[in-house]
């Protein structure tokens, strides 16, 4: 395809970069946002450092599996641009496989933590291993503890007659404390660590969701060039190509908003 004579590149790749800008403002707010709040936060209602709630090793994984399908993608595209066809699909599946190794990761972070729970107390409680008295208390529910149910009109979690929780271990690190009896009278609020428990936990949700959704709107394009891509390649190469590159260039912005996110949420 010839380059436009004003924009000097084919119109493919002038509308990407076009849409790349949308992107751009889109997250722009996104990360204006969390900044607002986080300074506007009262003191001691934002958590110090991510790694207080997130899972920073699995996050660091999938940074590095993140980086690893940008390479593969601009693999892909050299080798299409070398006409070997073969070799470009092969980097395109694996640019694939990365994607959905990231989405299979931040699967199991989320499930975990809807099955981590806080309990906020109504008043100030000793609890075996953390320092002086205590007005939330987070980990698992013991097996023996009974169901949760949700209330029909707020969805959040009614308080039972007791709870046995689990507690995590101290901050500052050491032994898992005992298995701990709450009475349903001393809980003020059970939340999970969803969206539902915190600011920082709904902004955390909001923006890796709507990046998550990003990674599948690149799959779905990338696995219909799959698909297709040697029939089409075999047809007009430098067309299939330039496509690629197109899809690349969304991806390697899709990568580049991880890496910004990242270190905002999980170590700052």
């Amino acid at each position: 395809m010839e380059p436009h004579p004003i924009t000097g590149m084919y119109n493919g790749k002038f509308g990407i970069w076009l849409f790349l800008a949308s992107e751009v403002m889109l997250f722009g707010a996104l990360f204006s946002t969390y900044i607002l709040l986080r300074v506007g936060a009262p003191e001691g209602t934002w958590p110090q450092h991510g790694a207080d709630i997130l899972n920073v090793p699995l996050a660091a994984f999938n940074t590095v599996v993140l980086i690893g399908s940008s390479v593969t993608m601009v693999m892909a595209w050299a080798y299409l641009k070398m006409k070997r066809i073969g070799m470009g699909q092969l980097f395109l599946a694996a640019t694939f496989l990365l994607a959905g190794t990231f989405l299979v990761v931040k699967y199991f972070e989320y499930t975990e933590k809807f099955h981590h729970y806080a309990v906020f107390l109504n008043a100030r409680m000793a609890v075996e291993g953390y320092e002086g008295q205590v007005t939330t208390i987070s980990g698992h529910l013991a097996a023996d503890s009974p169901a949760l149910t949700r209330a029909s009109n707020t969805g959040a979690y009614q308080a039972p007659e007791f709870v046995i929780l689990e507690p995590d271990p101290p901050k500052g690190g050491g032994d898992h404390p005992p298995v701990v009896r709450i009475d349903g009278a001393q809980i003020k609020r059970l939340s999970d660590f969803g969206p539902r428990h915190s600011t920082f936990l709904a902004t955390y949700f909001t923006m890796t969701g709507l990046h998550g959704l990003h990674i599948v709107g690149g799959m779905i394009v990338i696995g219909y060039f799959l698909a297709t891509g040697s029939r089409f390649a075999s047809h007009n190469l430098d067309k299939y190509a330039n496509r690629i590159e197109c899809t690349g260039l969304y991806w390697h912005f899709v990568d580049l908003v991880w890496i910004f996110l990242f270190p905002v949420l999980y170590l700052l």
